[in-house]
């Protein structure tokens, strides 16, 4: 029982890891919070849903999802985070989480008018359902997956950061966009891409969670926005590594207290953790003393 608990931890956390990969590296790049990631990644749920009843398979229905939320995520920075850009960095930051806030709202209500308040369901077969056994332990071919795709998700960003002329770019644009700016890059478009980059990867994880729970609405953002909070903080802001590896202890310790603690305390249990790491780690586990190094910083 704890191998299979372990094992569901860990799929857990990959799902957390797919939804605060994006949410963390918009703060890696430009310091601020998009709080209206958790409506985008609501918003590829939806699309992918009606691309599938509209008669679309299931990859071609996400990526659909992707292209939508990527242009989603690019127009809130091109007509909101980027008017801001010309102010000092606290009136920015401020003006961006409500921006986003706002955003975020419009994007919700939207879904809940679509939708009429209903719980949606993909239509049975969208996903096989097919499940594996060996070692005395049991995965679904979704679980699966989740977690080949959040390694690749992660080995992608990796490369993309570490060993690409435009992530080069992207890690300048990070530490200081104005010295970027006096040295030819082109900061305008570094956060575009990043902005594309993080709404189409808060599709595949609207996607993945609406699969695994078979369950769209338009509030399903909510939750893992304040887990994404916990994983950002414990990994470290702007701390992609971090976030990955905050996201598996998170889903390993809510698995592991839901399995042999009584309800109702995995929440109480993950939060006081939380505030605990902060008194005495302010940067987060894996965050460096001065910035995120995940990006840029090191």
């Amino acid at each position: 029982m704890l191998a299979q608990q372990i094992l569901n931890g860990l799929i857990s956390g990959a799902i957390y890891a797919l939804f605060a990969l994006g949410f963390n590296l918009i703060f890696g790049v430009q310091k601020v919070l998009n709080l209206a990631h958790g409506a985008i990644f609501m918003s590829g749920a939806f699309v992918a849903y009606y691309g599938v009843v509209g008669g679309l398979p299931l990859w071609l229905s996400i990526l659909v999802a992707m292209a939508v939320c990527a242009a989603f995520s690019v127009l809130l920075d091109r007509f909101g985070f980027q008017l801001l850009r010309k102010y000092s960095h606290a009136d920015a930051e401020f003006g961006a989480m409500v921006i986003s806030i706002g955003v975020g709202q419009v994007l919700t209500s939207m879904a809940q008018k679509l939708s009429d308040t209903r719980v949606l369901s993909f239509p049975f077969g969208t996903f096989p359902v097919e499940f594996y056994r060996g070692f005395g332990l049991r995965i679904s071919l979704l679980q699966i997956t989740i977690a080949v795709l959040v390694v690749i998700l992660v080995a992608f960003l990796a490369y993309f950061l570490q060993r690409t002329t435009f992530g080069r770019q992207v890690r300048a644009v990070a530490i200081n966009p104005r010295a970027s700016a006096l040295l030819g890059i082109n900061a305008r478009l570094v956060f575009m891409l990043t902005f594309s980059i993080a709404g189409a990867m808060a599709a595949i994880a609207g996607v993945m969670i609406a699969l695994s729970f078979n369950s769209i609405q338009f509030m399903m953002g909510e939750p893992y926005m304040l887990k994404a909070f916990v994983v950002v903080v414990l990994g470290g802001l702007g701390n992609l590594g971090g976030a990955v590896l905050a996201s598996l202890l998170l889903g390993m310790a809510q698995a592991m207290s839901a399995a042999f603690l009584p309800p109702g305390l995995t929440d109480i249990l993950i939060f006081s953790t939380l505030f605990v790491v902060l008194i005495f780690k302010p940067n987060g586990l894996f965050g460096g003393a001065v910035a995120p190094a995940g990006v840029g910083r090191q």
